[in-house]
């Protein structure tokens, strides 16, 4: 069962996907098609989100997708996230999931740990860390790339391996970094690709 205050949030963020515009959900309706054809030819859909240094947008896509698919009763979906460059998982983005009602724990005091977030009482477990893109442990064919930010987008403009790419680009978080705004704007930009997600999954059967 996913934790009540995530469930709660769900509840709400489902009864706003009319604020979604037309033309983003002209986009996000391709990663539901996707999604649908996998699953029509029994096979686990993978999604990679793609954001520059693999620190805020990218893992909200990576772990919101996951709890998106769960929610609507589909467990096998495999989501990942990546980068142009590897930095680190910023502490401002965990510091937000964590106020939604995730369980995030930190493997060790390095500059790139590795964090494994909870958001249900099923064992579910999704392991965080920042990376490039083609990363071992992302997937090499027939998965679907999500890019998240305009600069990702522009510098790849073909994902080797990418059966579907699409482009939905969100407002960087960081420009709030170190303002009075920082943590409302963490947690705005995490709502916004939640609400995105669990739109996307509501359109598979």
């Amino acid at each position: 069962m996913i934790y009540p205050e995530i469930n709660a949030f769900i509840g709400d963020a489902i009864k706003n996907f009319d604020t979604i515009p037309v033309e983003r959900k002209v986009v996000l309706d391709k990663i539901s098609a996707y999604v649908q054809s996998s699953l029509d030819k029994s096979k686990n859909p993978e999604l990679i989100y793609i954001c520059t240094h693999n620190s805020r947008r990218s893992h909200y896509g990576q772990v919101w997708a996951k709890v998106a698919a769960t929610y609507y009763g589909f467990g096998n979906v495999l989501t990942y996230s990546g980068g142009t460059e590897a930095t680190a998982f910023n502490p401002n983005a965990i510091k937000a999931l964590r106020s939604m009602g995730f369980r995030i724990e930190q493997d060790a005091e390095v500059s790139n740990p590795y964090y494994t977030v909870e958001f249900d009482d099923d064992g579910n477990e999704i392991v965080c860390f920042s990376k490039k893109y083609d990363h071992v442990s992302n997937p090499k064919f027939d998965f679907c790339a999500v890019m998240t930010c305009t600069e990702a987008d522009g510098a790849c403009p073909m994902i080797a391996g990418a059966e579907v790419r699409v482009s939905t680009p969100y407002i960087d978080p960081k420009k709030s970094d170190g303002t009075p705004e920082q943590d409302n704007t963490y947690i705005e930009r995490s709502k916004q690709i939640a609400t995105e997600c669990l739109y996307v999954f509501s359109k598979v059967k």
